[in-house]
């Protein structure tokens, strides 16, 4: 049996690494394959900072690390073609340049691993970010840069003061990717808007689309249109219903299920084709693998891919052929989240909650809005994660809850009321969105003219894949202390290097709701 290594997600086995076959569903061969698509990246940078870099090298970095993420890819045939290409274009700038082995990604001193590892997980998280603002067409020059001087990084002595430097500059460069993708999203499809969305599914043919990517779906809504094709999100596209330029179309209808980690119960038969746009994929089931579609980075042995043509399009006949061909459920379908609720409400990102600072921050002075916390970030399958139910329950009626990525299905059902003309529980939108919270954050600490540290305002997070680590990173560059993490940390990170986070940054594990409510409140 051949053998992996892998503790890049919050899943792996016994919390240490998959060592077989990945608890996400991948194979060694594609764990394997993963990484010596990885070390070929290195190269292609070496090279590229020799010979010089273009679109092209930006373009096969971006994309090969996001195609590294967990949950992205599971086709090595097609990594391993990846890989060839990236070599080949070393071999065009630099032949004479090494490709360094894959074992040298997790071999040496614990500690050096952990900080190397933390340093490659954030750059994957930030190649998923930089494809979709790429997508849209916008590119940061220091975004793209930094992958070759972090990619050679990787494989660089460095003390571990050295290394908490480079980590800090990531940070820092993947704040400005984050901006990127908000002004892509927000310049391309409008400031998103307070938006009420059903989970009930209408009779008839439809589709789900799954994943992050707006353009895919704005692409599938307009090859969709009066074709009697009804249009339903799932995960974290949830958020797409709040942009103007995407909620116009009356076909995108609502939201179908919950979170991704739920997919292969809730497409157990599913009459209608899934089409995965980005991370999320799980291995599909026998009773709905005919009717999974893959698009750009995302991949699974056997299941069809809608590739881009000559002239940047994506054909999507085949889907709309297949939606026609299942019919959709024969009567319309009553269907809840978590918790029974059958109506989401989204679209309060930084536009819509800065338009009412006013209100936030007199509540704020007159006592009746205590604090503010931060519930958010990614959802999976490990048990302990209901933990973020249980602790926005039981959070008193004069505090607000933010929210955003996938972590939000475990309570964004829950009807908690308002709070100055406000609901109690406000969804920012996806992970890629976590430059809206920042943006609130720093805002209020303007107007209380303080620091974001000051504020009543606490971050509880969950996290599972890569993105997550860049934006932990990122708000760790920005001063960001007593952030709570679970429901297990990372088990990348060793002992010493988490004592050197606590210490500098005051990271806390999550314990319990009651218990870590009560140290945060007093």
């Amino acid at each position: 049996m051949s053998e992996m290594f892998c503790f890049q997600c919050e899943q792996t086995a016994n919390g240490t690494g998959c060592k077989y076959a990945g608890v996400c569903g991948k194979s060694a061969a594609t764990s394997n394959a993963q990484d010596e698509l990885t070390c070929a990246l290195i190269a292609l940078a070496n090279a590229a900072n020799k010979a010089g870099r273009s679109k092209k090298t930006d373009s096969l970095i971006v994309d090969g690390l996001f195609m590294t993420v967990t949950n992205v890819n599971f086709d090595t045939t097609r990594i391993n073609q990846f890989k060839d290409e990236a070599i080949a274009e070393k071999n065009r700038l630099a032949e004479e340049i090494p490709v360094p082995a894959a074992k040298s990604l997790f071999d040496g001193d614990k500690d050096i691993v952990s900080l190397r590892s933390t340093l490659l997980f954030g750059m994957r998280g930030m190649a998923a970010y930089a494809h979709h603002a790429g997508v849209l067409g916008l590119f940061d020059d220091e975004v793209n840069a930094w992958f070759y001087k972090g990619l050679p990084a990787l494989l660089t002595e460095h003390s571990v003061d050295e290394w908490l430097s480079l980590l800090m500059e990531f940070g820092q460069v993947n704040l400005k990717c984050m901006a990127l993708l908000d002004k892509a999203n927000t310049g391309t499809y409008g400031t998103p808007e307070p938006t009420k969305v059903t989970c009930n599914i209408e009779k008839g043919p439809f589709i789900v689309v799954s994943g992050h990517d707006l353009h895919d779906l704005y692409e599938i809504l307009e090859q969709t249109k009066d074709k009697g094709v009804n249009i339903y999100t799932h995960g974290e596209m949830l958020p797409a219903h709040a942009y103007p330029e995407l909620k116009k179309f009356p076909h995108l209808k609502g939201n179908f299920g919950t979170a991704w980690q739920n997919q292969q119960k809730e497409f157990d038969n599913i009459p209608a084709p899934i089409l995965f746009t980005t991370n999320c994929l799980m291995p599909p089931k026998r009773s709905y693998a005919d009717r999974v579609f893959t698009t750009s980075v995302v991949g699974y042995p056997g299941i069809a891919h809608v590739k881009v043509d000559s002239n940047g399009k994506k054909d999507f006949t085949d889907i709309i052929n297949k939606a026609l061909e299942l019919g959709g459920y024969a009567e319309d379908r009553h269907m809840s989240g978590i918790n029974g609720g059958d109506t989401l409400t989204t679209g309060f990102g930084r536009g819509a909650v800065l338009s009412a600072a006013d209100k936030i921050i007199e509540a704020v002075k007159t006592g009746a809005l205590r604090h503010i916390f931060l519930v958010g970030g990614c959802d999976g399958a490990r048990p302990g994660r209901n933990y973020y139910t249980e602790f926005v329950k039981q959070t008193p009626k004069d505090t607000a809850v933010l929210t955003l990525a996938c972590g939000k299905f475990r309570f964004n059902d829950l009807d908690l009321g308002e709070i100055g003309g406000l609901p109690r529980v406000m969804d920012m939108g996806q992970c890629n969105d976590a430059y809206s919270a920042i943006e609130v954050a720093v805002a209020l600490a303007k107007a209380f003219d303080c620091g974001v540290n000051d504020l009543p305002l606490t971050l509880v997070l969950s996290w599972y894949e890569q993105k997550a680590v860049c934006i932990l990173l990122t708000l760790l560059s920005l001063g960001i202390k007593n952030i709570y993490l679970g429901p297990t940390l990372p088990a990348f990170i060793s002992d010493n290097v988490l004592n050197l986070l606590i210490e500098k940054f005051s990271i806390k594990p999550i314990s319990t709701p009651e218990a870590d409510l009560k140290a945060i409140l007093g």
